[in-house]
């Protein structure tokens, strides 16, 4: 990238990074819009690129700025899906956006920015980069509840050196009061919600589309017969609903919740009650760790998300010699996933994070 060049803003089409291209515009920058085609499947009508795409392009008529399109479907579909449904079918739970942000927006996006002659790239996260003497700094976003820094963390630090992510300095209401007041045809726009190329469609009826069904047993950890899942992939630590086993005798009317996964008898092993002991974890492996700062070489104290939108865990981490972390949570932690994301933080700066591999009592 060249500092004489366009600043490139990821224009989803949405009303973050409509009102981040507005804000850069008043910065001065020279502003062009790029939207991204991620997914090309789409008969039954869940997916809104289409719409997204007009709304983009409705966005950069009034602003005043070009729009540039690229075609990303390819990449995305043998990068980001393909691993979505090798982890569902190993029967773990991935967290697609966290590779998307690696793999596509600031890796092939990135790539596409700097072949058009980008300066910087831009888009509507709430997330803060700071360009450091020692290298970029990710940071929370200062509106707690739209923080998106967790799904960032997977990104090589050398990436976020020409990125600007302006909105990490706002609140979300903030945003859309920005968006009215300058009459952007999206400031009403409702947010996206659940995995881009699922839509609203229900997420069992769609990973059916690709994962067989195996059943198999449900089972007590005592190993007592309850009745027969629809295949492991279809379920996830912690889950309440639709495991259908309703009222059993001798059990009482406690829910049941979904405890852990025994792949080598395909059974799903399930406890009642949302506090049940089996529920929770005291230690949990981590692996495919990305720094955002140098690597410690020894144990510290850090604060750790093991899921978005929780709060700070306070932890002990150590590192292994094979490059992957054993984190202690100071407090015993529920429904740990592998297959999610374990994001460590000092107060507001990100550290990094990994991929949960295992956990233990």
């Amino acid at each position: 990238m060249t500092d004489a060049g366009p600043t490139i803003v990821a224009l989803s089409g949405g009303v973050d990074s409509a009102v981040t291209a507005l804000l850069l515009l008043r910065a001065g920058h020279a502003v062009q819009g790029l939207f991204m085609h991620n997914w090309d499947d789409d008969e039954e009508g869940y997916c809104t690129s289409a719409q997204d795409f007009q709304d983009a392009r409705a966005v950069a008529q009034v602003l005043g700025i070009p729009l540039h399109s690229v075609d990303l479907s390819a990449q995305y579909r043998a990068r980001v899906f393909a691993h979505f449904l090798a982890e569902y079918q190993a029967g773990r739970t991935p967290n697609p956006d966290v590779l998307c942000n690696r793999e596509i927006k600031f890796g092939d996006c990135l790539t596409h920015a700097r072949r058009l002659g980008a300066a910087w790239l831009a888009t509507g996260h709430y997330a803060r980069i700071e360009q450091r003497a020692d290298g970029p700094a990710l940071l929370k976003g200062v509106d707690g509840g739209k923080d998106q820094s967790y799904f960032l963390h997977a990104v090589p630090r050398a990436q976020f050196r020409q990125v600007l992510m302006p909105l990490g300095e706002l609140h979300k209401e903030r945003v859309r009061e920005i968006a009215r007041e300058a009459g952007l045809p999206v400031h009403a726009k409702r947010d996206s919600t659940g995995i881009c190329f699922i839509g609203e469609r229900p997420f069992r009826e769609f990973l059916a589309q690709y994962v067989p069904s195996t059943p198999g047993p449900i089972l007590t950890p005592e190993g007592t017969l309850l009745g027969e899942h629809v295949g492991l992939p279809f379920y996830t630590l912690g889950q309440r609903g639709g495991i259908h086993l309703g009222g059993k005798r001798g059990y009482g009317e406690a829910p049941w919740y979904v405890a852990g996964k025994d792949a080598a008898r395909n059974a799903l092993l399930v406890v009642q009650g949302q506090d049940h002991p089996a529920l929770y974890c005291r230690s949990v492996r981590v692996e495919g760790v990305n720094w955002l700062v140098p690597a410690p070489t020894g144990a510290f104290e850090a604060g750790v998300k093991l899921r978005y939108r929780q709060a700070d865990q306070a932890t002990r981490v150590t590192p292994g010699p094979d490059g992957g972390l054993q984190l202690a949570p100071l407090e015993p932690q529920r429904a740990v996933t592998p297959g999610q994301s374990a994001v460590l933080y000092d107060g507001a700066l990100c550290l990094g994070g990994g991929i949960i591999t295992g956990t233990g009592s």
